[in-house]
């Protein structure tokens, strides 16, 4: 579970953060949307620790796979611990990436530093082999002179190679063509309901966020306008009618 109090970011006069209070169940699928601004990237820096909070806490709860039993209903300060970024997968944008890499080589490293056997990394990175569509590994390119689009995999990957019980992805259906963003739903709400992980993304493409999410936010000025369970149209019509298409 991941819970955030009394949260606050400022840089100078905007507020790009105002979140009192919000709790996001494990399991979930949260989408969050809004317009240029609305403090979509900032919330998950904050989450990722990338950005300090000028007030409040974010606190996230190990997977059940995760420790001790005496460590599993304890929730960690993301500010204040490391511990949770072993069981966190997140890609926010190309500097997540080491582009005078290889893919191959990049995902090699992540197994390193993760103590994961690179057998096993290849074996993981199998269950992307429809999504990358033989456009990522084997090229014998540098991450840097790949499209847009394929950095764009290899990040979203990385993100989830390491099997994370938590995945934050901003924008992730930005660069790919629509074929790749299908594949990337079908990934996305496969990957929450064989391991129950929570995933948050964050998407200018309302139709998508509404295909996958459980749960949407809505966020204005940093501030959450609406908290919107994904039931039937209800989702759709709300945001059709926020962002002016009725």
């Amino acid at each position: 579970m991941i819970s955030i109090e009394n949260l606050t970011k400022r840089y100078g006069e905007t507020t790009a953060c105002d979140i009192p209070a919000l709790t996001i169940p494990d399991g979930e699928i949260v989408g969050l949307v809004g317009n240029n601004g609305a403090g979509k990237t900032t919330l998950f820096r904050l989450m990722l620790d990338l950005a300090k909070a000028d007030t409040g806490q974010i606190t996230t709860t190990p997977p059940r796979n995760a420790g001790t039993t005496a460590q599993l209903h304890t929730p960690i300060n993301v500010a204040k611990s490391e511990s949770w970024k072993p069981f966190t997968g997140a890609y926010l944008n190309e500097s997540f990436l080491i582009d005078y890499l290889t893919p191959e080589e990049y995902f090699d490293f992540l197994a390193k530093i993760s103590g994961v056997e690179s057998s096993e990394m290849a074996q993981r990175l199998t269950r992307f082999d429809t999504f990358a569509n033989g456009e990522v590994l084997g090229q014998g390119k540098l991450i840097r002179d790949l499209s847009a689009g394929n950095r764009q995999k290899v990040g979203i990957m990385a993100a989830l190679a390491g099997c994370p019980s938590v995945v934050i992805l901003d924008e992730p259906f930005n660069f790919l063509d629509p074929q790749s963003q299908n594949h990337l739903k079908k990934l996305l709400t496969q990957y929450n309901k064989e391991n129950g992980a929570t995933i948050l993304i964050s998407s200018h493409n309302l139709a998508h966020t509404i295909d996958i999410s459980t749960r949407i936010i809505l966020l204005e000025s940093g501030r959450i306008i609406r908290d919107i369970p994904n039931n039937g149209e209800a989702a759709a019509q709300e945001l059709d009618k926020y962002f002016g298409a009725e």
